[in-house]
């Protein structure tokens, strides 16, 4: 078994210490040294999105990285999107109210992404929103409320932001 090393991630803006073997995968530190389960495993091979987080400001793939690479870096998780648990962020209240939901799985990945392209492109056409949320598969809505959702959300983003 490899030496485990010393790793410090800032998640979510809490700095965690833990010994960490080498390979082990920034979702499985996540999920099962840190208890932030809101991370799924899908795939494991960074094609379902189930495993995406925020690294330094841009979305990744927590399932192809490990986390002795994350060291120091930035992470969001979906933990850390709401302001509270009663206070959603628009992507969040969006996919809640057009019902872009269904079984919740692919949900963590797709409000991160949603969330990366409403913060470069405040009115994007239904196409980016596609293109923006391709690498998330979602097995049970075929995605028409996810993109009416997502649209939601920048609209009302766009209200909050010219207040």
């Amino acid at each position: 078994m490899p030496a485990r090393q010393p790793v410090r991630l800032t998640v979510n803006g809490v700095d965690y210490e833990r010994q960490l073997e080498p390979r082990r995968l920034l979702v499985d530190a996540l999920r099962d040294d840190l208890g932030l389960t809101g991370t799924h495993v899908g795939c494991e091979h960074g094609v379902c999105g189930a495993c995406t987080v925020v690294l330094d400001g841009s979305t990744i793939r927590s399932c192809l990285l490990f986390a002795v690479q994350a060291r120091d870096a930035e992470i969001e998780t979906i933990e850390g999107v709401a302001s509270s648990p009663d206070d959603f962020h628009p992507v969040q209240q969006a996919l809640w109210d057009h019902h872009g939901l269904q079984c919740g799985f692919c949900t963590p990945g797709i409000v991160l992404a949603a969330r990366e392209l409403l913060e470069t492109n405040p009115d994007p056409t239904e196409r980016e929103i596609r293109a923006a949320i391709a690498g998330n598969i979602c097995r049970c809505t075929g995605y028409v409320f996810i993109v009416e959702a997502i649209r939601a959300a920048a609209d009302a983003m766009g209200v909050a932001e010219g207040s």
